[in-house]
């Protein structure tokens, strides 16, 4: 994605309840994130783009977090989904997976994306590359997502080391990644 296309929409990833402190699976540092996630879901809402929520419910029986009927579903309040603003359920980290986002996308006319969610290391990085191997243009918020520590052969990965490989990884060929500022600012081109 060149530096000079201007996100058609915003998609909101999965910034629920259980993802902050008391919820289920706490995330590192979610509320800056979703404040960021705030501040680009309302220069979104001022400049009359599309924007998708995309919340996340887990049927499955193992499930421990963001279970469908719990409290830890619900959006947080500063990206709490507007009148008319258009929601997707999804089941899976990939957000199209069995879902009408890309039809909902295509009827809009979307060809730039901006994504911002939680968690970095899960849905964000698979939606967004299944953004782009799909035709679309992704631009990412960093600061706008958050994510947890990982364990990995008997380490510990810290979360600000997932989180800088993840954008890292979608930065190299998969999205354009930047602040949120830098997004917002991309709205007036």
């Amino acid at each position: 994605m060149t530096g000079s296309e201007s996100p058609d929409a915003l998609i909101v990833i999965d910034i629920q309840r259980d993802y902050f402190p008391g919820g289920q699976m706490p995330l590192v540092d979610p509320e800056r994130a979703a404040d960021r996630a705030g501040a680009v879901l309302a220069s979104f809402r001022q400049a009359g783009r599309p924007v998708i929520h995309v919340h996340h419910e887990a049927t499955g029986s193992g499930s421990t977090f963001l279970i469908a009927g719990t409290e830890g579903v619900e959006p947080w309040p500063t990206v709490k989904p507007s009148e008319g603003e258009l929601i997707v359920i999804k089941h899976f980290p990939n957000a199209f997976r069995d879902t009408s986002l890309r039809e909902i996308l295509d009827r809009l006319g979307v060809g730039v994306i901006a994504m911002v969610g939680m968690m970095t290391h899960m849905c964000i990085d698979a939606t967004a590359r299944q953004a782009a191997d799909l035709g679309y243009r992704v631009w990412v918020a960093g600061d706008a997502c958050a994510t947890r520590e990982l364990r990995h052969e008997g380490r510990s990965v810290p979360a600000p080391s997932v989180h800088a490989a993840f954008l890292a990884a979608l930065a190299s060929s998969y999205a354009r990644v930047s602040d949120a500022d830098a997004l917002i600012r991309g709205l007036s081109r």
